[in-house]
């Protein structure tokens, strides 16, 4: 059983609840593409808190999104108005359920919106809005400016934006990931023309996302400019804990600045390299990845092997 969930049910597991706060530990939440059929099922079948939550979510959605999480196909899980809530609500319910507050947060590009939520700088209703605001704003932006994103294996960044700026078009860094990972977006041409010179450039893989859009670049511009409107709108608090963003790796607990990062996200790079390293840097020892998936898990571990990392996605 993971730690959080041996603290919160008072199993022992061989390592103090104090011994653990005296650590400086970090809540990290996944962004799409680590969803699965049947996410949240178990949470809301046994927490009477969770189910609260989910019903709730269903009414603000105007549809059974729990109907698609609990036993819907895949393809219907992968419908992006569906997708970016369905994610965000996993996480959100299940560290509410966890009961446990951070020293620090952070979130891969929609995972940004649940660490907000869980570090208490934006209300669960106002988060779930936001992201369903965006996932449609970001679907309109993929149909009337069709794009893709690549992932490039074996090169350091520096070399992998060389090759994107000599390219005609746009093409750029999206998700830096973890060293010699790094996630490129912009035109299918120019998508394209990327591969190839990156492999020409000695890249291991240079391989094509199955996704539909230019996500975290230019072309994202028209649905930012549709989510800006939103955020403004938003009421922000100040966080528990500092909230490490994606635009800048740097830790924010202003309200303000929060909404001014959180608007540039979208047509900005994911830098979770350099999360990771900053917040190692400010003695951040152990990670716990809230929600479906390990993705995170694994790349923490490959920015740096001198923290510990886990990931929770059930009670």
């Amino acid at each position: 059983m993971c730690t959080f969930a041996a603290i919160l049910f008072g199993i022992n597991v061989g390592v103090s609840p104090l011994k653990l706060y005296d650590m400086k530990h970090a809540y990290v939440f996944p962004g799409q593409g680590s969803q699965a059929v049947g996410m949240g099922k178990d949470i809301y079948e046994n927490n009477a808190e969770a189910k609260a939550m989910f019903e709730q979510a269903n009414e603000i959605l105007g549809f059974r999104i729990t109907d698609i999480m609990f036993a819907g196909t895949p393809e219907e899980l992968k419908q992006t108005k569906v997708t970016q809530p369905a994610v965000f609500l996993h996480s959100v319910v299940l560290a509410k359920a966890l009961g446990i507050k951070p020293d620090a947060v952070a979130g891969h590009s929609l995972g940004e919106f649940s660490a907000l939520v869980a570090a208490g700088a934006l209300s669960f209703e106002d988060g779930l809005k936001l992201v369903s605001k965006r996932a449609m704003a970001m679907q309109k932006c993929c149909e009337q400016q069709p794009g893709g994103m690549a992932a490039v294996l074996g090169l350091d960044d520096k070399s992998v934006e060389e090759v994107c700026a000599s390219i005609d078009g746009v093409v750029v860094g999206a998700n830096y990931n973890c060293p010699g990972q790094l996630v490129i977006s912009g035109s299918e041409e120019a998508v394209d023309a990327a591969c190839v010179k990156l492999k020409e450039a000695g890249a291991r893989r240079a391989l094509r996302l199955p996704v539909g859009g230019a996500f975290h670049s230019p072309l994202m511009e028209p649905a930012r400019q549709e989510l800006e409107a939103a955020i403004a709108e938003a009421n922000f608090m100040t966080p528990v804990c500092p909230v490490y963003q994606n635009v800048d790796a740097q830790p924010y607990t202003d309200a303000e600045s929060i909404k001014k990062n959180l608007i540039a996200q979208l047509t900005a790079p994911v830098r979770w390299t350099q999360i990771v390293e900053k917040m190692v840097e400010d003695g951040v020892t152990e990670f716990t990845e809230i929600g479906p998936g390990t993705v995170l898990q694994g790349l923490v571990t490959k920015v740096s092997k001198e923290v510990k990392a886990e990931s929770v996605a059930t009670l």
